[in-house]
Parts: structure tokens; sequence; C-alpha cells
């Protein structure tokens, strides 16, 4: 029997419109599920962009104060898309009130918020659901299977790189992402969050790591009136940048296991270069975001001389049958929000968790917090 589940969606920028139209989705894509979403509200404190919101996808009701979703009794569950300095505050009202939450990494702005929208969610017994996207990409579930059946060996290293453009334009708005007290971190909060994630994911957990950080543009223009995404601003009054655009960190892996992390917000030259290469004793697998679809995989017993196939994902791999019949079609990037909007309303459905998790949230914001004590001190710091 498929029951409706309300929901609701705070923070109507270009993430808010993702998960909305994740939502939308699911049914077709896993027609299996025994929950409907029901679009109940949306809100977002800039004039006029809730409204838009609930014309376009038709949201019951349109709000400008997010207190009014955690008061409205038909919505079930929340989707937590707005700026990081609301994310703990959100998140212990909605769970407060009873509410499932899939909410943006990295939760707050430091571990200790993290842990407490963990702690109530918890408390409440209600689900949460982090958005670490990369991990739900097919690819990702497959080398992961490939690294856990020994196929490569005993690993010995990773490179994991997340590399973007989207701050390196000098004339980038100064907005809350670059502040202390709003944005939290830097590129360790929108980019090397998910670095952490994918290293957990695939090889277990970190021991200790080192890390040093840079800011390469110090100063951007104030924006002179509401922001979304990567708004330009010229003229403005310049301000500084609080935090970092730039963090390498090496990895000490429970395991034995050794890692290189490295992003970057303002690479120039490079979209969305994000991925991973994993070494171990009998071959590796390497996998690039822009080639989402494929691996790079190099097995066997030759060891020196060992060549490299690339291999197509098909419907054995996690997700993938939910979207395409056959192995090499094309999966992007909405797809993967939509894996995790399924895996978010299975937790509530069956009253289990998957995929990423408040506690992954909480292991990864742990790791972040030690690389920003880490660069100040010059020093590597252990994780409990």
């Amino acid at each position: 029997m498929v029951r409706t589940l309300g929901v609701a969606v705070v923070g109507f920028g270009w993430m808010g419109r993702v998960h909305t139209q994740a939502y939308a989705r699911v049914p077709h894509h896993f027609p299996g599920l025994s929950l409907r979403p029901e679009l109940v509200a949306v809100a977002d404190e800039v004039p006029g962009r809730a409204e838009e919101a609930a014309a376009q996808y038709g949201f019951a009701a349109a709000h400008r104060d997010w207190r009014e979703v955690a008061a409205d009794p038909r919505v079930r569950a929340v989707s937590i898309a707005a700026p990081n300095f609301l994310h703990r505050e959100i998140g212990l009202a909605m769970a407060e009130a009873g509410k499932h939450i899939w909410i943006e990494k990295p939760v707050g702005l430091t571990a200790e918020d993290a842990r407490a929208v963990s702690d109530a969610v918890t408390k409440a017994g209600v689900q949460g659901t982090v958005g670490f996207n990369y991990r739900g990409a097919p690819a990702v579930a497959a080398a992961r299977e490939l690294i856990a059946s020994g196929e490569i060996g005993t690993v010995t290293h990773v490179r994991i790189r997340l590399f973007s453009d989207y701050a390196a334009h000098p004339e980038g708005a100064l907005t809350w992402r670059y502040e202390r007290e709003r944005g939290g971190s830097g590129v360790l909060g929108d980019l090397a969050s998910h670095g952490v994630d994918l290293a957990r994911f695939l090889l277990g957990e970190i021991e200790a790591l080192t890390a040093d950080t840079a800011i390469f543009l110090p100063r951007r223009a104030r924006p002179t009136g509401a922001t979304a995404g990567h708004t330009r601003a010229t003229g403005g009054e310049l301000g500084p940048v609080e935090n970092e655009d730039y963090v390498n960190c090496l990895l000490r892996f429970a395991s034995g296991a050794r890692g290189v992390l490295e992003a970057c917000r303002v690479s120039v030259g490079e979209q969305n270069n994000y991925g991973f290469e994993v070494h171990g004793t009998k071959g590796a697998v390497f996998w690039d975001f822009r080639r989402m679809g494929e691996l790079g995989v190099s097995r066997g017993t030759s060891y020196q001389d060992q060549p490299v196939s690339t291999v197509y994902v098909g419907p054995g791999d996690g997700e993938y049958a939910a979207f395409q019949p056959g192995s090499a079609n094309s999966m992007g990037y909405d797809d993967l929000k939509v894996i995790e909007a399924y895996h978010f309303l299975r937790s509530i459905a069956e009253n289990t968790p998957y995929g990423a998790t408040l506690a992954d949230a909480v292991h990864s914001a742990a790791a972040l917090d030690a690389m920003s004590r880490s660069a100040e001190q010059g020093a590597w710091v252990p994780l409990a």
C-alpha cells in the first residue's frame, strides 16, 4: 500500500530546486517505494522566492519564515537547503517537531553543530539523511565493492581531488559563503566534506591527518541585493574573504592506507574536476565525476606494466537500474539527488537508515575541524 508523505523544502536557491525536482522524480524511478512525497510547503526569506517556487512546482503553501514549516502538522519530512549558519537551528527545530530531515552538508559550521543535529534526530526518533551525493554514483558503489572484494589487493594509498572554478572570478560576490560567522569554513565545507565522505565510504575510518590551507583571492565586493548560487558583484564595497580557498591534506587510515585529499574553489580551468584514484598491492581503480558512468580498473597478476581498462557501469551497480536499462547510458548530477531522495524516503518507510546519515556528517565535520586545527598548528591531528 502506498502512503502519502507531506514534505517541505527550506531554502530555495539552486539546491532547494534540486531537492524539489528529486521528490517529483522519485515515484517514476522507484515505483515500488511505499511512500509518495507530497509538496506541502516551501520557505525562503528572499521576498517572492517561495511564492515563485509554489507556483512553479505546486507547493500548497509558501512562507518567508521557516518556523511556519516547523509548526505545520501536514509536514512530516523537511529538506534543509538553507545557508550553513542556519543548519543547526533549523535542524534542531525540525527534529524537535518530530519531522524527518534531509539536510545538506556540512550540517552547520562545526562538528559540534553536526553532532547537535544528529543527537536531536536520535532523540526524536526520526530519520536524518545528509547530502553526500557523490557516494550515490553507481560507479562509486561499484568501486567500493571492487575494493572490498580484494580485487586490487590491499589498499596502499588513495588520492581524492575536488577542483572547481565557482569562486575563481575576482568579481565573485562576497556572500555568506566567504564569512566565518555564516559560512564557517570555505572549501573545507563546500568540497572537502565530500572528499572526506568518499574517503570513509571507500576505505574506512581516518585515524589522523595533517593539512595546509590558503586564501588566494583575499578581497571581494559585497553584493547589493539578494544572491543565489555564485553571484558576481562589481562596484560594491570590498571586504575580506575570511575562509580558505584551498586545502591539501595527508590522511592516515585505520587500515594502514595513506591518502591525499586536495580541494580548491578557485581553480581556473577546472569545472567540477572531482574524483579519486585508489591503489592496491595488485591493482587500482580510478573515477572521474565528469565521466560518471566509467571506472578505470587495473587488476591481474602482472604488477609492472599492468594495463588499465575502462569499465562502464550498468544495472548491477548501485541504483543504476532505476535510471537506465543497459551499461554506458549516461546519468547526471540531478540523478544522484534522486537517489538521495529515495534513500531518505525509504529510511522513513522502513524506519532503517539508508544512504549517508547524520553520523556520517559528524565524522566528516570532525575531520574538517581537524584540518583547520592542523593548518593552524602545522602538525598531525589524531581523530578519535
